[in-house]
Formats: structure tokens, sequence, C-alpha cells
């Protein structure tokens, strides 16, 4: 009877030792698991090209454009051998009927729950003649840029962002681009040369492909836009921003001006 009792005893020890050692090993599988890595959240959708439309316009100066100031290149002589007319500041730039260059168009709100990967292109901005080419570059967030130097001259590009990484390079003659780009949207980033003061760019980061900056003929058009109501914002860096708002619907073209005033004469 002892040796029956002693033997029921330890099967029960027996079980017990198992149990604790099953329960023991499902919360090492649930520690494993907390441990994973979460997944990635789902990518935004993508613009339906069946449906897309497009926003075109033009943007205008009302009023005389201001006198642009002429630039004293003496101090690089290399420079002024390089240039076919003379240098002068790029503050204001208009073409005929009061069209306004270097004025970056741009869709503000309205693409909720898009998502548009950088493009592989990079946006591109070349020191010559001791000036920057364009005046305005804009780029996409996360997009390459590049810089060159076409110069007899060593020159350096040093933008003043808020939102981005400050960054200051040297750039000699004949030096491989520089590339960079820049993590956060900022409208827009002023640049300088503290080689040569006079040499002046802004430099815009937009979160969507939803940009244009117009040149002389102060055109622009913005395509492959999904339905929807957006606000398209124009920014021009002596006469800042301005806002207007616009619907489209699908495969719907709409044609929108800007007009910015010019100063009077001694304001």
């Amino acid at each position: 009877m002892k040796i029956t009792k002693l033997g029921m005893y330890s099967l029960a020890v027996g079980v017990f030792a198992m149990a604790i050692t099953g329960c023991g090993g499902k919360k090492d599988e649930s520690s494993d698991n907390a441990a994973a890595p979460a997944a990635s959240a789902p990518a935004g959708k993508s613009v339906d090209a069946a449906t897309a439309g497009e926003v075109t316009g033009s943007v205008k100066l009302d009023g005389a454009a201001p006198k642009m100031k002429a630039i004293n290149m003496a101090a690089e002589p290399s420079c002024s051998k390089a240039r076919t007319t003379p240098a002068v500041s790029e503050e204001v730039v208009t073409g005929d009927g009061g069209s306004l260059a270097n004025v970056v168009v741009y869709v503000k709100s309205g693409l909720d729950g898009y998502s548009f990967p950088a493009p592989a292109a990079p946006a591109k901005i070349e020191q010559q003649g001791c000036q920057y080419h364009p005046h305005v570059v804009a780029m996409q967030v996360g997009q390459n840029l590049d810089v060159t130097n076409a110069d007899q001259t060593t020159h350096n590009i040093h933008p003043i962002p808020k939102d981005n990484r400050e960054w200051n390079e040297s750039q000699p003659p004949g030096a491989a681009p520089i590339e960079k780009s820049f993590t956060r949207e900022e409208i827009a980033i002023p640049v300088k040369c503290n080689v040569h003061p006079w040499m002046k760019a802004y430099m815009a980061v937009l979160p969507n492909p939803y940009f244009q900056v117009t040149d002389k003929d102060g055109k622009f058009d913005l395509k492959n836009l999904p339905p929807g109501t957006y606000t398209l914002v124009a920014w021009h860096e002596l006469y800042g921003p301005s806002e207007q708002t616009v619907t489209i619907g699908p495969k719907e073209s709409k044609a929108v001006t800007f007009t910015f005033k010019a100063a009077a004469a001694g304001d």
C-alpha cells in the first residue's frame, strides 16, 4: 500500500512539472512574438491615370517691374569674360505682357491619402558666369539635387534652411557634382555663395510632384492630378505667396491665373 501511494505521488509530481514546463514554453513563444518587428504601414494610394486631369495657367505682374541692379563682377575677371550679356540681379524677371518668371506654383493641399515616391532623376543647379542657374529650382522631398560648377573659379553653395539641415560646401573648377537631398518640405530655401556675395538663388522642396517653376512666359501646367479640390499656391521671392482653390473632375482641365501687384514707385 505504501509503494502504491509513493508511486501515485511521484506520478503527480511529474505531471505538475510537465505542466510548468509547458506554461514556460508558451510564455517564451509569446515573448519572441512581441519582440518581432511590426509590419510596415501600407503605402498610400496611387493616382489613377484614367481619371486624372490637370491645372494649367499663368502668372502675371500687374504694374511696372522694378529695374534690376547691375552686378559688378570686377573682383572675378574669369566670370566677367565668360558672360555674353551684362549681369543683373534676378529678383523680378518678366516677359511679354507682364508674365512673371521664377514663380513656384504648387499644390499645397488636397492630396491626403496619396503617396508620391521621389523621382529617380535629380534636380539640378549650375554655377555659371558667377550666377546660379536656374535662379529658382524646385524638387521633391528626398529627390537628389546635383550642383555643378561650370566656371573657372572656386564657388561654394550655402543653402540656409529653417526646417532642413544647413550645409555649405566649396566646389573648385572641374569638380564632381555635389549631391544632396532634403528631408522636409520647405518653401523656399535661400542660397548664397560665401565667395561671391552677389550670387543668390532659392530652392523649393515639395512633398508631391505637382509643382512647376515659371520661366519668362509665366506659364505652368500641373498634369496627372486626381479629381478633387486643391489649394494652389504661387510663391515669388519678392511678392510672397498667393493662394487659390480649384476643383477638377475626372479628366477635367482647369485654367488659373495668378496676378501679383507690383510695388508703386517710391514704395
